[in-house]
């Protein structure tokens, strides 16, 4: 029996086990067991973000981010700088310009990935090259890391191949005048020097004399330069082309101390013809190489350095052609990968006209200044003198004479220098004219109101002003309408309209119409230039200076003639500008032609602007004008303005700027700006300059215009007159 009651309680406590829920809970108390494993397991990132982040690394390039994206691996087999060398190489050698990608497909192990996509590359020469190929990834601390070879680059680096780009250069076009007078041509030259040793003495005097008439320079710059120099040293005097070299061959052989050294080069005529305007080339800096690769150049030409030469340079230079190859590593060409035809280069003809331009840098002696003479109602520049000028065949290393550049270079006067259109000086005088539209144009005046020019002016308390009169000790001007104030160059007159204008509260009418003017901005023309400075005035005594051009004005002479050509021509500001045309040299349309291009209209009613223009006649006609003793001989109808401005170093800047009005249909009307440097009186230094411009150009270069006052004869700076010693 007892045997049977445990086999049933074995049977109960078996079935118990198997369905636990028929145990009651009332008798059985469950106990806490261990808590349930938790599996922390981070998924794997996104690979396609991780090659995208290294894409566009690269397409920014940023090799160092691009590299710190690398695997270990690739990290331990090419430092950064190989790293950086290998994509700057590929891009130069591509001519890229930019590169942008697209991801096509990807596919994903636990610790390594492949990633396909497309990458294009704008080029300089080739056009766009497009490739697929595969960017190989490994997982390292959870984070995709690229596995680099070459084959990231194009697939056909792959295995130690490489890109070589072959070249195709086309000749440089050239530079011509208005005419088709090559102003910079590729040509045979030849340098002159002299050796003071070998001078016969009895032939000195022809061989300077010919060298001076053959130069176009004097005498005494041929003596002096090689009057302190070793018999045995070489003297560099100048350069001609080789064509006028072969012309004075016998001459040449007439003196044994001329030395001649033949080069060829980028040639510029006639010892530079508006070097400004024109510029020069230099060989590719180092800093500059891998810029100027990349835009298609193999490395070792020269470009443009400044003026049209910098301007131009992509219609000057043409289009490279060019073929990449893809070489095996030793060397062998595997494929031509693509290639382009070389387009010619364009040639650039100027506005200058180049015999008026070498007459007017033949006429300013050793003054520094400037000369801008400009069509009236078109724009273009006809001549841009800026002086002291320069040799821009000095800067061509094979021209013997190229040892000459140091002391340009290092010139104080500064020959590189465009004065007529970076140089920015205090207006003087000339500014009158604005100060006088701004007078009419608030109807404070009228061209009639009458004001007593008196030698001094003294409205602004505790201030005591003086008249170019009293500086002069010359009787007082008098009472004078507004346009005689003018005529007159009346300070006082001037300074009373910034003084009322100030104090009726047009506070910045002076200053807005100088901006209606042009006046504070750059003109526009191609070549380099500087806008100058023009501040509204902040008190009245600032713009009682404002009003006769003094101040913190400065202005350029290029803005001079843009303003007074407007002024001329009826109210129209045009952009000046030096090319006329840009041709192909291989012939065929222009592929730009010059078309007048308007700025602007001068902020002057049509009235009040032709009451300014008759005051502008008043000054070179009227016997009490202030340019009428220097120009009253010109038989061209003329209008003008003369200044003289105040300069804090040394004397006064002499000024003139006018325009004539002769409407013939075969010659246009021109405007002239001429600055002197530290040169004194407008209406004695500059005003003489204008009257041999207009008398040049509208006689065809005949007419020089009589003499300037540093002249003894046209182009001849006198010789001065020693001064006598006492016994």
């Amino acid at each position: 029996m007892k045997n049977k009651i445990l086999i049933c309680l074995c049977l109960v406590l078996l079935i118990s086990a198997c369905n636990p829920e028929i145990v009651p809970s009332s008798t059985v108390t469950p106990t806490s067991g261990l808590p349930t494993p938790m599996i922390d397991v981070a998924p794997a990132p996104d690979v396609e973000e991780g090659a995208q982040a290294y894409l566009e690394a690269w397409k920014a390039e940023d090799y160092e981010g691009m590299y710190a994206l690398l695997s270990r691996l690739s990290q331990d087999a090419m430092t950064l700088e190989e790293f950086q060398k290998e994509h700057k190489d590929a891009a130069i050698a591509l001519t890229m310009q930019n590169m942008d990608y697209a991801i096509l497909s990807n596919m994903v192990k636990p610790s390594s990935a492949q990633v396909n996509y497309e990458i294009s590359y704008t080029t300089t020469l080739l056009g766009t090259i497009s490739r697929s190929t595969i960017m190989n990834l490994t997982l390292e601390e959870n984070v995709w890391h690229v596995q680099w070879d070459a084959s990231m680059i194009l697939p056909e680096l792959a295995g130690g191949n490489r890109l070589e780009l072959t070249y195709e250069i086309p000749a440089r076009g050239n530079i011509y005048d208005e005419f088709g007078y090559p102003l910079v041509a590729q040509d045979d030259a030849v340098a002159i020097g002299i050796v003071p040793g070998k001078i016969d003495p009895e032939n000195e005097d022809g061989m300077v004399s010919f060298l001076a008439n053959l130069l176009d320079v004097s005498e005494d710059s041929i003596r002096e330069k090689y009057a302190y120099a070793q018999a045995d040293w070489y003297v560099a005097i100048g350069d001609v082309s080789a064509a006028v070299a072969q012309q004075y061959s016998d001459r040449f052989e007439r003196y044994p101390g001329i030395v001649l050294s033949p080069f060829r080069s980028r040639y510029y005529y006639d010892g530079g013809i508006a070097p400004h305007v024109t510029g020069y080339v230099l060989s590719i800096s180092p800093e500059e190489l891998e810029e100027y690769q990349r835009k298609g150049y193999r490395g070792d030409e020269k470009v443009g350095a400044a003026g049209l030469e910098a301007w131009g340079e992509s219609y000057l230079a043409g289009k490279h052609g060019a073929s990449l190859y893809i070489k095996d590593p030793q060397g062998q060409v595997v494929t031509k990968l693509a290639s382009a035809p070389a387009e010619p280069a364009n040639s650039i003809y100027t506005t200058i006209d180049s015999t008026l331009q070498y007459n007017l840098q033949h006429s300013m002696d050793d003054y520094l200044g400037a000369i801008v003479v400009m069509e009236r109602d078109t724009g273009r520049v006809l001549a841009m003198v800026s002086n002291p000028g320069y040799n821009p065949n000095l800067f061509e290393p094979v021209n013997f004479n190229s040892m000459m550049l140091e002391s340009v270079l290092n010139d104080p006067k500064l020959p590189l220098y465009n004065r007529a259109a970076q140089g920015v000086y205090p207006l003087g005088s000339v500014f009158k004219i604005i100060t006088m539209a701004a007078a009419l144009e608030t109807g404070v005046f009228t061209p009639d109101y009458p004001y007593y020019c008196a030698s001094t002016w003294t409205e602004l308390q505790g201030v005591t002003l003086y008249d170019w009169t009293y500086e002069r000790d010359l009787p007082a001007s008098g009472e004078l309408t507004l346009q005689e104030g003018l005529m007159r160059s009346c300070n006082p007159w001037f300074w009373h309209i910034g003084y009322t204008l100030w104090n009726e509260g047009y506070t910045t009418a002076i200053a807005d119409v100088a901006s209606g003017f042009g006046l504070g901005k750059k003109t526009g023309i191609e070549i380099q230039e500087f806008e100058g400075r023009l501040e509204q005035p902040t008190s009245v005594s600032e713009n009682v200076q404002l009003a006769i051009g003094q101040g913190t004005l400065q202005v350029s002479p290029l803005q001079v003639a843009a303003f007074v050509a407007a002024v001329g021509n009826g109210g129209t500001l045009y952009r000046p500008t030096v090319v006329d045309k840009i041709v192909p040299v291989s012939g065929g349309d222009p592929v730009y032609q010059f078309e007048p291009d308007e700025i602007s209209k001068l902020p002057v009613t049509e009235e009040n602007l032709a009451a300014i223009q008759e005051a502008m006649v008043m000054v070179v006609r009227n016997p009490r004008g202030t340019a009428t003793y220097q120009l009253s001989s010109v038989s061209v109808n003329i209008a003008g303005k003369t200044g003289t401005a105040e300069n804090p170093i040394g004397d006064s800047h002499a000024w003139f700027a006018g325009y004539t009005f002769n409407n013939d249909p075969n010659k246009p009307d021109i405007a002239v700006a001429i600055i002197l440097e530290n040169a004194g009186e407008g209406s004695e230094m500059a005003a003489p300059l204008f009257r041999r411009v207009v008398q040049l150009y509208f006689s065809n270069n005949e007419n020089p215009g009589g003499t300037m006052p540093w002249e003894e004869s046209p182009y001849v700076t006198a010789t001065e007159t020693p001064e006598a010693t006492p016994e």
